[in-house]
């Protein structure tokens, strides 16, 4: 499983015109999950997005993380997080896993983030999207539940 956490001043989502999704300061949490996840790389990505300390203190240094700061959060599944593209010029999403087992785990991943108090908004599995961001710093960190395991 891969998760792209994105810092935002603001983000929304929309789906054919219509706004799904909307947080202030907070996160954009493009969520990738791959064949052969389970509930472990779910919670462990959950812990590691909510807890990572990626929001500058009074100091200006990274000290604070989403739960201290009370930080909304916009998770969106995007699949394509899975791309292989080391064999010619057209990405191959073979690692990506089944609709079905992405969805369940997506949900998950959604739940085990509301678990924390923090305020999750959603965009729409398997549907067309269109974010608006305003990456804060920019500050994007990719993580991946492989590296621990």
């Amino acid at each position: 499983m891969k998760v792209l956490l994105q810092r935002v001043s603001a983000a929304s989502v929309s789906v054919a015109g219509d706004l799904v999704g909307k947080i202030d300061r907070g996160l954009v949490v493009l969520v990738g999950v791959a064949s052969g996840d389970t509930e472990k790389d779910v919670q462990y990505l959950a812990q590691k997005t909510a807890s990572l300390r990626i929001f500058a203190d009074d100091e200006g240094k990274f000290n604070l993380s989403a739960l201290d700061i009370e930080g909304q959060l916009l998770v969106v599944s995007q699949f394509t997080l899975l791309a292989d593209t080391r064999k010619g010029r057209r990405p191959s999403f073979n690692e990506a896993a089944p609709p079905a087992l992405a969805q369940e785990l997506f949900t998950r991943f959604v739940a085990a983030l509301r678990a924390t108090g923090l305020k999750v908004e959603t965009g729409r599995f398997q549907q067309y999207m269109q974010l608006e961001i305003h990456n804060d710093g920019p500050v994007t960190i990719l993580l991946d539940s492989r590296d621990k395991f």
